[in-house]
């Protein structure tokens, strides 16, 4: 009784039992679905990123696999990264790339694992086009600002015809992250590597286009167009004027020496071949390339000659043979035979000489006959080829001028004397590279800089100021109306509309009391009724049988003294 009395006792005991029994078990079963909730979340597994930044196509091909390996997953908050099981991510990371997965948007040279049987010629080189395009692609997009590129190659089916060639070419798109830009020269290298990765591509022929649509590779042929050029010949004048500046300053002050350069700068470029010949030599000078020698000799007897008749016809007198040395008839046949065969040689300076040792030869070999010797001698021809390419972006010439301030001493501005005009303007010709072949042209001015006068008006007088005065003054007078509209018209509505709502409140609130009222009054009533009815019932039954009332009244105070006990 004191427990039951104790929790009677509690705040909002008495309003929820005043409650429908059907309220009181939906209150605890959403109670119950919470505590469950919370126990289930506790011991929900820790989700760690499997991939990020996957495309469309990537992205679903991995929540199809992970639904057939029946992973659980879910996304980050941004949706840029997709999540599963901690436990599970090396395990889930092998298995799709068993399968291929991410793809990375691009194919490559894998394309060729899956050549079919019987593929045409057409077929494989389009295969292997899209391959070369796919790997150009993966390695441009691992550039730091490049988020995607797509590589088209257009490269000319080969013809045995050299006029009828013709030169491939390639574009590349990129997409770049937001916020970054590219270099020209990352826009260089993005074109050496497309053009070194095909046969016969030149780097010319590469275009590279951003998403924005700007061209970024300025077209060839169009005069200014290179801006490559135009920054070498800036560099060539900065640094130059930079030379200038670093030797006058200390000399002259800073803020002295004014120094600007010109420069013309050549970058055609030029090849020029030369083949040239020396004179003739002189006999015995020159380098011998071959040599022959041929001797000829005739034996036979003089033929009979004369008119025929009886002393022609006479028999031929009986002939004596000559008195012939064979060993030195041997010895001029084996020189004559080896003068003749002989086609190199290594000393002819005394070919006079040799000629007449010769023809001694041949008169001992035939006293009677005649001989012949012919020499031929083939001299080496000097000939210089000379093959010249000349550099391009060769200075043709520089213009300076330098414009020096007077030396400021003793309160006074004074001239510079024509010795440190002549010294200065010989520091300025080392300084620059003077080169009076090449037409270089030097100009060094003493005058007085003019002092800097200040033009500045004042702030209520500058356009400037009047400007963004104005321009403040006007929104400010937008929001005084605003306000002027929000005070005169929106908020008395506001208002209004607040005040019938509480007064709509105040009413039904009212009439909501008076009726509880009511009912309290009829209650009290009915309870007063109910006391007077009972006491009326008791005072019958203590007339009719005031024993059994005496018995009653006599049990409760027993009770009560039980209870105090």
């Amino acid at each position: 009784m004191s427990q039951a009395s104790s929790l009677d006792r509690l705040p909002g005991v008495e309003q929820l039992r005043k409650l429908p029994r059907v309220a009181l078990m939906a209150g605890g079963a959403a109670v119950i679905a919470v505590v469950v909730a919370i126990a289930l979340w506790s011991r929900a597994p820790d989700y760690s990123v499997l991939f990020s930044n996957l495309d469309d196509r990537d992205g679903g091909a991995i929540v199809s696999a992970l639904g057939q390996m029946n992973v659980p997953y879910q996304f980050s908050d941004n949706g840029g990264a997709l999540l599963i099981p901690k436990d599970r991510v090396h395990e889930v990371r092998m298995q799709l790339a068993s399968q291929g997965l991410p793809r990375g948007g691009n194919v490559g040279f894998e394309l060729l694992d899956q050549a079919r049987f019987g593929a045409s010629q057409f077929t494989e080189q389009v295969t292997y086009q899209r391959a070369l395009e796919g790997e150009l692609s993966s390695s441009i997009a691992a550039l730091h600002a490049v988020q995607d590129a797509r590589v088209h190659l257009a490269i000319p089916r080969e013809t045995l015809f050299v006029r009828d060639r013709q030169a491939p070419t390639a574009s590349v798109l990129l997409t770049l992250y937001p916020g970054r830009t590219i270099t020209e020269g990352q826009v260089s290298a993005i074109q050496w590597l497309v053009s070194s990765s095909v046969p016969s591509l030149s780097a010319e022929n590469v275009s590279v286009v951003d998403q924005n649509g700007r061209l970024l590779t300025p077209p060839m042929g169009e005069a200014g167009s290179s801006t490559v050029q135009r920054d070498f010949v800036t560099d060539v004048e900065q640094r130059a004027v930079q030379r200038i500046m670093t030797l006058l300053n200390p000399l002259l002050g800073s803020g002295n020496v004014r120094a600007q350069v010109s420069a013309d700068v050549d970058f055609s470029a030029r090849e020029h071949t030369s083949e040239s010949y020396k004179p003739n030599q002189k006999p015995g000078e020159g380098a011998v390339r071959s040599e022959q020698s041929s001797v000829a000799l005739n034996n036979s007897s003089n033929d009979p000659e004369g008119v025929p008749g009886a002393l022609s016809n006479q028999p031929p007198i009986n002939t004596v043979a000559p008195i012939v040395d064979e060993a030195a008839t041997a010895a001029a046949q084996n020189t004559a035979n080896t003068a003749a065969t002989s086609t190199d040689a290594t000393d002819f300076s005394n070919v006079d000489a040799r000629l007449s040792q010769l023809e001694a030869q041949a008169k001992l070999i035939s006293p009677s006959g005649s001989a012949r010797t012919d020499i031929t001698t083939n001299y080496e021809v000097d000939r210089t080829i000379s093959h010249v390419k000349n550099a391009v972006g060769e200075v043709k010439r520089l213009s300076v001028a330098v414009v020096l301030n007077y030396r400021y001493l003793d309160k006074e501005y004074e001239p510079l004397s024509d010795e440190e005009i002549d010294n200065i303007r010989s520091l300025v010709m080392q300084a620059v590279g003077y080169s009076a072949e090449r037409g270089d042209s030097i100009s060094v001015v003493n005058s007085r800089f003019s002092e800097q006068q200040n033009t500045s008006v004042p702030f209520w007088q500058n356009n400037t100021y009047i400007e963004a005065a104005m321009t403040i003054l006007k929104y400010l007078v937008i929001a005084l109306l605003f306000f002027a509209f929000w005070r005169i018209v929106v908020n008395p509505i506001i208002q209004g509309l607040i005040q019938a709502r509480l007064q709509a409140q105040t009413m039904r609130l009212e009439v909501e009391e008076s009726a509880e009222r009511q009912k309290e009054a009829k209650e009290r009533a009915a309870e007063i009724n109910r006391y007077e009815d009972n006491i009326s019932t008791a005072r019958v039954m203590a007339e009719k049988d005031p024993r059994a009332v005496a018995m009653v009244l006599r049990a409760w105070m027993n009770k009560e003294d039980k209870d105090d006990n």
